[in-house]
């Protein structure tokens, strides 16, 4: 049984724990799903919508649905959260930043606003 090494986080930030412990892009990506579906599911409950509905209106299966609604499931397609977005009546944003930016400090760079739906979703 193999063990990391031991590191002293004394001092250092929530980001250079994940760094060190080979997890960074990981915890990012699961807690922006995280925020993404808790979204999602709170519109539908504004909404009264179901899965099954939700499924129709994007388009998709009911069981994709349920993976969308996943916090723990991060592979979901671009196209998928840009139409979940606009079902919520938001749009999909990206930026990228150099890797060596802090991500607590406001973006020193030009923002990049990414529409990927080419369907049009009934809200």
């Amino acid at each position: 049984m193999s063990r990391k090494a031991k590191f002293d986080h004394t001092g250092s930030s929530f980001d250079d724990f994940l760094e060190a412990e080979g997890i960074r892009e990981e915890a990012g990506a699961a807690a922006i799903k995280a925020v993404i579906a808790a979204d999602l599911q709170r519109v539908m409950l504004e909404r009264n919508i179901s899965k099954s509905a939700l499924a129709r209106k994007l388009a998709t299966s009911r069981a994709h649905v349920d993976r969308l609604l996943d916090p723990r499931y991060t592979p979901v397609s671009l196209e998928t959260i840009s139409r979940a977005a606009t079902f919520m009546g938001k749009r999909l944003h990206f930026s990228l930043r150099d890797a060596s930016d802090n991500v607590t400090q406001p973006a020193k760079h030009k923002t990049v606003v990414v529409r990927v739906a080419r369907r049009k979703v009934a809200v």
